[in-house]
């Protein structure tokens, strides 16, 4: 088998996915709104390739031999989210999919953080009352 035939196969399939694909396929150009909020479109690329080849011999004629290969390859690009930048809200990156259980968590997390806060602060409250109502 001729390494030359196989390694052609494998540098065009190679060099038509760096021409599909670059750091812009995952992370987009930027969008600016009218009021300085820029948004910046991310996406999860995949891709496969596979490339192989064989070579025969004629029975008859020992001198005479053939080569067959091929190669492919498939992309995927998923849009996952935008990372949003406001003067007004920081920096926050909104997924696509809503289903997200970690973005779920992470919005939720200053709600209970300051409902927790509240709790304790509301129990120490009503301890010292509880304190100064023993003492008098």
């Amino acid at each position: 088998m001729s390494d030359t035939s196989i390694q052609g196969f494998m540098q065009t399939a190679m060099n038509s996915i760096r021409e599909m694909i670059d750091v812009n396929t995952i992370v987009g150009d930027p969008v600016t709104t009218p009021d300085g909020t820029v948004i910046i479109p991310i996406s999860k690329v995949t891709f496969g390739f596979v490339a192989g080849g064989g070579k025969g011999e004629i029975e008859q004629n020992e001198n005479k031999s053939g080569f067959g290969g091929g190669s492919g390859g498939g992309v995927s690009v998923r849009p996952v989210g935008f990372l949003v930048c406001s003067v007004n809200q920081g920096i926050r990156f909104m997924c696509v999919d809503n289903h997200n259980v970690y973005d779920k968590l992470l919005d939720f997390m200053p709600q209970a953080m300051e409902k927790i806060q509240e709790m304790l602060n509301g129990n120490m409250t009503n301890y010292d009352d509880l304190e100064s109502k023993e003492n008098n």
